[in-house]
């Protein structure tokens, strides 16, 4: 048998990320000459994308804004394509105990972050400008992952969070946090990027890796008890997976020049893009292969 070609993917350990974790236990990368070592990252899009610059990570499957915002900035990774094209929907945690029940009563509040650069710091100058909030006046609490969060707002250390809305459910249904509304993004919610060097050196597996994960992504929701499967792995309700379900759609489709420029118009708005890229800049279309091959 030919030598695996290895490349090294993260992302986060969520619902979202479950077509890879089947198509791995079917072993469909390997019959490909793919040795793909996936990563769990629960600090999220923040450290995926510094794992990107590092070449720690060869691909990562990570929130479209943060990568566009990261791209700009420096990182040499280009977008593959978009993973899932629905938005995705936030949602606007505060302790459990609170007496506030609405977002603008906390506007001189801590907002806990996974880290700078996440979705979870840059949806906060989304919601900052929803509510007519100075963006300058924002205070962040770095805690990494979810469970951090949940100890930021359980000691007071924070008094906001905003993070993916199903996933924070379970905190919502035993009363450790309060969620006070939710936001979808104006955009798709997730893409795959890849660093240069890797699109350089090993751009035949990305276009396998590619053509095996769409694959599995088109049946996904078609999978008999998909969602049973998606509680039990996550700790999650069926109502709510079914719910998640319905409003989730994947995608094996390029990023669209519509949506960069909707990333760069919101976040040039709140002062976090200052420097203007054309899709070009961005991506980097991958040949597709035929089912034949």
């Amino acid at each position: 048998m030919d030598k695996l070609t290895t490349i090294k993917i993260g992302g986060v350990p969520e619902h979202f990320n479950l077509p890879w974790h089947l198509a791995l236990e079917d072993n469909a990368f390997e019959k490909a000459g793919i040795n793909l070592q996936w990563e769990d990252i629960p600090e999220g899009t923040g450290l995926m994308s510094k794992l990107l610059r590092d070449e720690e990570l060869d691909v990562a499957c990570i929130l479209t804004d943060g990568i566009v915002k990261d791209i700009i900035g420096g990182n040499k990774s280009r977008i593959l394509q978009v993973y899932v094209r629905s938005p995705l929907l936030w949602g606007v945690h505060a302790p459990g105990q609170i007496e506030a029940d609405r977002t603008e009563q906390l506007e001189d509040g801590k907002i806990a972050i996974s880290r700078y650069g996440s979705g979870s710091h840059l949806m906060s100058y989304l919601l900052a400008k929803r509510h007519g909030w100075d963006t300058n006046d924002i205070e962040f609490e770095l805690v990494n992952t979810l469970d951090g969060a949940v100890d930021a707002l359980s000691t007071n250390k924070a008094q906001l969070f905003l993070w993916e809305r199903y996933m924070t459910q379970p905190f919502v249904d035993q009363g450790i946090f309060k969620r006070l509304e939710t936001i979808a993004t104006p955009w798709p919610s997730f893409v795959i990027a890849a660093t240069e060097s890797c699109i350089r050196e090993k751009e035949e597996a990305l276009s396998k890796m590619l053509y095996i994960i769409n694959t599995y992504t088109s049946d996904f929701k078609h999978i008999p008890s998909i969602d049973r499967t998606i509680a039990s792995h996550y700790n999650l309700q069926v109502g709510d997976v079914q719910q998640w379900l319905l409003r989730t759609e994947y995608s094996s489709d390029q990023l669209w020049e519509s949506t960069v420029d909707k990333i760069i118009e919101e976040f040039t708005a709140v002062g976090i893009i200052d420097r203007l890229v054309g899709l070009e800049d961005l991506i980097y279309n991958i040949p597709k292969i035929d089912e034949e091959e």
